[in-house]
Parts: C-alpha cells; structure tokens; sequence
C-alpha cells in the first residue's frame, strides 16, 4: 500500500518500527496493558466513525482511525453532485485534516480485509496489522440488488463520491450524443433517465434531475430541448416515502408529478441493462439509471463471526456492544440496535452520529475508570426529504412542513451540520446562485467515457431549424 512511509512516520512511540518490506506481513507491537494507554480501533471514517473519534478527544486513548478513503463525506448532499449542483469538495474533507488538533489520533488509510479476535488485531491492505484493545465497527453500507448484483453496473448506486461524478457524467453525456444524434427514437432513448427507489434518495434525484434538465440547460443546446427529457421513478411499494407520514408521501408524489416526473408505484423492475429496464410486459428505453431501492451493511459481520438481520447488519447489545463482548462495538449503518419502543433504529446520519458519540463516551468512561453510560437512547429528530425547487417535506415530533417553509427548513438543517465554516458558505452561495440564476455550476464532465460518440458525422440542423426549437421553448 502506498501509505506505508506515512506508518512508519506515525509509528507508536519508544517501539521501533516493523519491517515494511514490499509483500511483508507486519504487527505493531505494544506494552502490556498497565504500562500503556487503551488502544481504540475504528474502522470506518463515516458519521459514526468520526463521532466516536471525537467524543474520545480528551480520553486517556490512543485512536487509529483507518478508512479506504482518505475523506470524509456529507452523503445527504451527494445527490447534488450527481446532478451538478454542487462539486465534491463542497461536501467531503480530508480526515486527516479534521484531526490535524486532536493529538490522540492516528489516521491509516487501508482497505480492512478481516479481524482476528483472538489476537486482537485487524488485517488491512499492504500487509498491515493492528492491534486493538477496543474495536468500533462503523463501516456502514452500501447498495443491495436484491439478487441481481449484476445490475451493479448498469444501475449504479450512490455512496460514494465516484459514483456520484460517474452518475452526472452518464446524465450529461446523454444530452451531449442526443444533440450528435439524428435518430429520434435514439433522442428519446437517451434524454429518458429512470430512478428506481422511491425513498429520500429517489425522490431527491428525480427531482433535481428534472430541474437540470428544465431550468439549467433548456438554452444551451441547438438541435435538442432539454426540457423534452423523461424522468421515470420506480417504487415497488404502494407509495413514495415510505418512512414518512403517509400525507407528506401523497404531498411528494403531486409535487414530483408537478414537475414532470413520471412516477410508478408498485411496480418491480425485473431487469436492467445498458438500454433501459423491464417492469413486468412494459419496458422502458433509457440512456441512464439509477438504483436508490435498497441498501445491505458491508461485510464486517463476516470479519467477527456476528450474529447479524436480514440486511446484514450486525445484532448489537443495548450499549451498542457486541453481545458477550467488552471490546467491539457497532454504530451507525452496520448496527442493528432498537429504540426504547422497541423499533430499529434507522439508517441516517443522526442515527450514526448518536451512535458514535455514545460509544466515545462508554469508552472513554473506562479507560478513566469511571461508571458507563446508561444504555444508548436513540433520538429521533425527524425526516426530511426535498422534492426541488422550493418544495421539501419535513417530518418533526408530530409537526410536518412542506412547499417552501419545508424547504427552506430542510436547507438550514443540512449547510448545519456541514463541516466548516467555509463548507458552509460555500454551499450557501452556490444555492443561491443557482436559485437566482437556474444555473448549475459543476457541469463538467470527466473520467472514463468523456469521448465523443463512436459514430458517423451528424449534420447540424440548419439555422432555420435552430429559429423552430427556440420558437418552441419560447412558446
């Protein structure tokens, strides 16, 4: 692994340091226990994973920090990468960065590929072996296909940065080769773009994938109207949103409709491939989808031999431990853990964020010596989905928000728990700016596939043709 100079550069002090020879397996030896700090191991650089390293801030503890990427990523925003609104730098920051004065943590970047729980140590890319006297799990999830992972690459999901910027990179090369294109059918194909999810994440895609195409771009082409451009959302379940009151379901739907999202409830996508998607006897010619149906938690319940749901997730004890253990713990998307009433806890970042925190302080209380911490008490803060453009739905402790109050609310919460004060502004102004202006600034396309299409010259439409679509929009 590349990162191998930055071990040997943090290394645990008074120990020298391992042999990090090329294809060489090597452990970081400690202390015993009573001459040394509590270790704490945390796998994941998730909301959990950072809320946990942080409420561990002034513990006697020695904190590695080991995540695949070296950011850490504001995934409720991610969508709006997706769909150009935002660039990723506005919604992920360096980790190491957010440490930089927290002097009790180390920050690894390695892949973990298993956990010895005898040893006590976990294996990572490059040969790397560490050794833990607390582990945090808090590797979160990622997309379930529901048997058909071979839809994984004509379906991508959204998780991570990189599928982000391929999404907006396959939604804007489809009104590039539309424009090159002198097929109509083929036109059609193309500008035809399928949501298959009818939660949050669906919902908010569809809907700002309808504003790029409506209000950011009608001008910018000459042979093609972008506002011509299909948007299908799929839902398999009789309604959208349905974590939400059922109103603010029906309120999300009429407003999506509203907008020109075509939206089909109960209906199952049966196939997906590279031309489009089959629900049942109708299929749907598209140039682009996207999958939001589902998630399953990663395989970290592999790693420690846990008894885990039908989702993966992990079967934790009420302080979020592993049951029958005093050294491994599960927060946030991996955690299968139930509220005082009894319900699963929720996937979302306040969930994982609560999560976090509460393990810092149980393992903080033990390494001063002091009692723990009541059992862990989610708290719920609500659900929130925008639909676009001055249009959200808001669901608060029996009091819901919709239209433009909900999305003025829904905006507020999110620049809040951004990162940084930069972050904030930033975000801000690039909200306003595209308000004001219908303009959506991180257009670009780049990485794999930016070519021009591999086919034969189009001519362009003559300017008389050009006078005909402009009289249209105006129209």
């Amino acid at each position: 692994m590349t990162d191998k100079v930055a071990l040997l550069e943090q290394h645990v002090p008074d120990e020298p340091p391992c042999d990090l020879l090329p294809q060489t397996t090597c452990a970081i030896q400690s202390p015993p226990m009573a001459e040394r700090q509590l270790r704490v191991l945390i796998l994941g650089a998730g909301f959990g994973g950072l809320e946990a390293a942080r409420a561990l801030a002034r513990a006697p503890v020695d904190v590695t920090l080991i995540d695949r990427h070296n950011h850490h990523l504001f995934q409720p925003l991610l969508y709006q990468v997706a769909t150009a609104a935002l660039s990723p730098g506005d919604i992920a920051w360096p980790i190491r960065a957010i440490f930089r004065r927290q002097r009790n943590v180390r920050v690894l970047m390695a892949e973990v590929t298993g956990v010895d729980r005898t040893a006590r140590t976990v294996q990572a890319t490059g040969g790397l072996v560490l050794p833990y006297d607390v582990l945090v799990l808090a590797t979160g999830a990622t997309h379930s296909y529901f048997g058909h992972d071979e839809w994984a690459s004509v379906a991508p999901g959204l998780k991570t940065i990189a599928d982000a910027t391929a999404i907006r990179r396959r939604l804007l090369l489809a009104f590039e080769r539309a424009e090159a294109s002198s097929d109509e059918a083929e036109r059609r194909r193309l500008l035809t773009f399928v949501v298959i999810g009818g939660g949050p994440t669906g919902v908010e895609l569809a809907g700002a994938m309808v504003e790029l195409a409506r209000q950011a771009m009608p001008h910018d082409f000459r042979a093609i109207d972008p506002r011509m451009a299909r948007v299908v959302l799929i839902e398999a379940g009789p309604r959208l949103l349905p974590t939400f009151p059922e109103e603010l379901g029906a309120y999300a739907l009429r407003s999506l409709e509203r907008m020109g999202v075509q939206v089909l409830t109960g209906t199952r996508v049966t196939r997906c491939d590279a031309a489009g998607v089959q629900c049942g006897e109708e299929r749907i010619a598209a140039s682009t989808t996207v999958w939001a149906a589902g998630v399953v938690a990663s395989p970290a319940a592999g790693w420690v031999e846990a008894e885990r749901d039908r989702a993966g997730r992990i079967k934790v004890a009420p302080n979020l431990s592993l049951s029958g253990t005093r050294d491994i713990y599960v927060v946030g998307d991996l955690a299968a853990a139930l509220d005082a009433t009894g319900h699963p806890v929720p996937g979302n970042a306040p969930a994982a964020k609560q999560m976090g925190r509460y393990v810092g302080r149980v393992i903080a209380a033990r390494a001063g010596g002091k009692p723990a911490p009541p059992t862990f008490a989610y708290r719920h803060h609500g659900d929130l989905a925008t639909i676009g453009r001055r249009s959200a739905v808001v669901a608060l402790d029996g009091v819901h928000l919709t239209g433009l109050v909900g999305w003025w609310f829904w905006g507020i919460a999110h620049v809040w728990y951004l990162i940084g004060f930069r972050s904030r502004i930033v975000v801000s102004f690039e909200w306003l700016w595209s308000y004001l202006t219908f303009q959506r600034g991180a257009r670009l396309i780049t990485g794999e596939g930016t070519e021009a299409p591999a086919s034969t010259a189009v001519p362009l439409p003559p300017a008389n043709d050009f006078v005909t679509v402009d009289r249209q929009r105006r129209a």
